[in-house]
């Protein structure tokens, strides 16, 4: 476990340093410091709730598991709201106070996980029945991602969506109730970009990208010149071009573009590596925590950060269809980043205390190993 911890935290603070250095390389020929500044106001939060999240007794959050799920679904009902949500590029995620935003999208995905968890755990020996298997949890799911759909930030909604369906896996919901649910949201999602000519554009032009590299492709397409124009070594750092005006939101989502460029392929590989490292550390943790709701949470934020930096690369090097999620503690953005942050400190606290059952396990209820199906002897016969 102190290898697991020790390559968690060196992995994001690896990512954090990184982060901070390619947004003030990308950013300081149109705004000078003010996104640093900003960035690491927004560390420095984030790094607090890591720090409270980490030494927080995460079991305590059984007991209010229903309070952040409450305020996240009243929080995605009031950004829609025209009095209170502030429209940005076309889409209602943001509440702007003082100057500052906040997505609350980014707080309802952990407040969905730990309801989540709680409810994998409470309802632990139901799982395999309809009412508490599938209806409950999916029905707190529909909402939340609803909601989040309905702003519209299909990418969001998307990422939860499957983060929350492999945690109902793990839980021990059987397979087959998932196909009807997964076949209704796929065909929603396939008839909302068909009939919506800005995500169908996105679509075609990722199939077409050499065809529209001057419209809809542009941004993507400039991703790519960006990328294979640092070769092996890079341009060095503060000596690439394609972030003076060339590469749209080249400080946020398409950050890795620019690491690509400035520094090369070792330090893109570097920051996959690191990506992976923090995986497999989670999915250690997961493996050996001491309850069935923190192996869920453990699990839950794993996929979470995997998920989002995997599709975000993808969409980089044009191996998915563009879509606007930010780089999990390298893209610009408070939201993602103290939220993020918040998650570490949640996988922290759940490794501190993998070596204390719960009473249910010290009260001979379950044990350590039942509790949890990646420990040995419970994966199923090859």
């Amino acid at each position: 476990m102190k290898m697991a911890v020790t390559t968690l935290v060196s992995s994001v603070a690896a990512l954090l340093a990184l982060g901070m250095v390619m947004l003030y390389s990308s950013s300081m020929a149109q705004v000078g410091a003010r996104y640093l500044t900003m960035q690491l106001a927004w560390c420095a939060l984030g790094l607090g709730a890591c720090l409270v999240t980490a030494l927080l007794n995460y079991r305590q959050l059984k007991k209010i598991w229903w309070l952040p799920l409450l305020i996240a679904l009243v929080l995605l009902a009031l950004v829609l709201d025209t009095h209170f949500g502030t429209r940005i590029n076309g889409a209602r995620r943001w509440f702007r106070l003082w100057g500052l935003s906040f997505q609350p999208s980014e707080f309802a995905k952990i407040a969905l996980l730990i309801a989540l968890a709680w409810h994998g755990d409470f309802y632990r020996r139901q799982v395999s029945r309809w009412k508490r298997g599938i209806l409950v949890p999916g029905a707190l799911i529909g909402l939340t991602v609803g909601l989040i759909f309905l702003e519209p930030d299909v990418g969001n909604a998307m990422v939860l969506a499957a983060v929350s369906g492999m945690v109902l896996l793990i839980s021990g919901i059987p397979l087959r109730y998932f196909l009807l649910p997964a076949l209704i949201a796929a065909l929603g999602v396939g008839l909302f970009i068909y009939y919506n000519p800005m995500r169908s554009g996105r679509i075609y032009s990722w199939l077409h990208l050499e065809e529209t590299r001057r419209d809809t492709g542009l941004q993507a397409y400039q991703s790519m010149v960006a990328l294979g124009s640092g070769g092996l070594t890079g341009k060095g750092l503060g000596d690439g071009r394609q972030k003076l005006g060339f590469v749209p939101e080249h400080h946020t989502d398409f950050i890795f573009s620019i690491i690509g460029e400035e520094l090369g392929l070792m330090v893109t590989l570097a920051v996959v590596a690191a990506f992976v490292a923090i995986i497999f550390s989670g999915a250690h943790i997961a493996r050996n925590a001491g309850d069935i709701f923190g192996m869920l949470l453990a699990s839950g934020i794993t996929f979470l950060i995997g998920l989002q930096a995997f599709i975000n690369i993808g969409v980089v090097t044009s191996a998915l269809p563009n879509k606007g999620l930010p780089l999990p503690f390298i893209s610009y953005g408070g939201s993602s980043l103290v939220i993020m942050l918040g998650c570490v400190g949640l996988l922290l606290s759940i490794a501190r205390q993998a070596g204390e059952p719960d009473s249910a396990m010290r009260g001979g209820l379950i044990t350590n190993d039942s509790a949890n199906p990646f420990a040995r002897g419970n994966q199923p016969e090859p």
